[in-house]
């Protein structure tokens, strides 16, 4: 008869919680080896590699900065209209690629979801590897633009950071609620993307704010991601003064997110294993 001191009961937990940290510190090779295996299957069997990260949002920056910056002559604030495509890219393609690919992830990976105990949580926050290392390389790039263009450096640089991980916290938050329910609802990965694409289009991410007209600025700013991109413009090219509104609601919805996808995914995860 096994004595019971040596049984030991993997539950979960009966209420809603936020992340348990002390519980993903002790699987932290498990997620450096899943984030591994995403980022070799990313670029796996593929002619240019890694230069496909770079023409990503390099081409795009180039298609919108002739369509709008000279074409249509839409306001820049200054500054060359590619330089702020660019910078609008990159945190909009780090929220983007963490609510695609985390979207998925558990789906995904039903497998080993089905056959091992790991925290749960794990899955969808390994995915952001590849994103991190796509941050990086575009990040590089806009430093190459930057010297072509000419554009000084001030202290708002400092600041790039700050932004870089709030795109990557809203990210997260998102992607938890999704990829969450979307083992019990497979409609949300036909969704997600429909989604992410209006809301690109409600973003400045390829236009300043100031096409906006003054009198609806405030609406605008509501929408998170909309601190989030002026934020990192301003960072980079220390130009106009930041809107203190956007910046708030950035934080706050970031948070929040972060708050409401961590408990969703806590609340919902213990039928994973049945249902994936």
């Amino acid at each position: 008869m096994i004595e019971e001191s040596l049984i030991t009961r993997i539950e979960p937990k009966k209420k809603m919680s936020f992340f348990e940290w002390k519980e993903i510190s002790a699987y932290r090779d498990l997620v450096y080896y899943l984030a591994l295996r995403d980022i070799q299957l990313r670029y796996k069997q593929t002619s240019l590699g890694i230069i496909w990260v770079i023409l990503q949002p390099l081409v795009p920056a180039v298609i919108f900065a002739v369509l709008f910056g000279n074409f249509a002559k839409l306001p820049s604030n200054g500054q060359p209209y590619m330089l702020l495509v660019f910078c609008g890219l990159i945190p909009w393609n780090i929220l983007n690629g963490s609510i695609s690919r985390a979207g998925i992830s558990l789906v995904a990976n039903a497998n080993l979801l089905s056959k091992v105990y790991f925290p749960r949580i794990i899955m969808p926050i390994s995915t952001l590897g590849s994103v991190f290392i796509d941050m990086l390389v575009s990040v590089g790039v806009l430093a190459v633009l930057m010297v072509f263009f000419q554009v000084p450096l001030t202290l708002n640089i400092l600041m790039v950071p700050v932004f870089l991980v709030l795109a990557f916290l809203m990210g997260l938050g998102v992607s938890l609620i999704v990829s969450s329910l979307n083992v019990y609802y497979r409609d949300f990965s036909l969704v997600v993307p429909f989604a992410l694409q209006i809301w690109n289009y409600t973003s400045p991410v390829v236009y300043s704010t100031e096409l906006i007209p003054e009198k609806w600025r405030w609406l605008y700013a509501l929408n998170p991601t909309t601190g989030l991109l002026e934020g990192f413009r301003w960072a980079v090219l220390g130009d106009a003064p930041l809107n203190t509104t956007m910046i708030i609601t950035t934080v706050v919805f970031s948070a929040l997110l972060l708050f409401i996808g961590s408990m969703v995914f806590r609340k919902v995860e213990r039928g994973f294993a049945d249902i994936v």
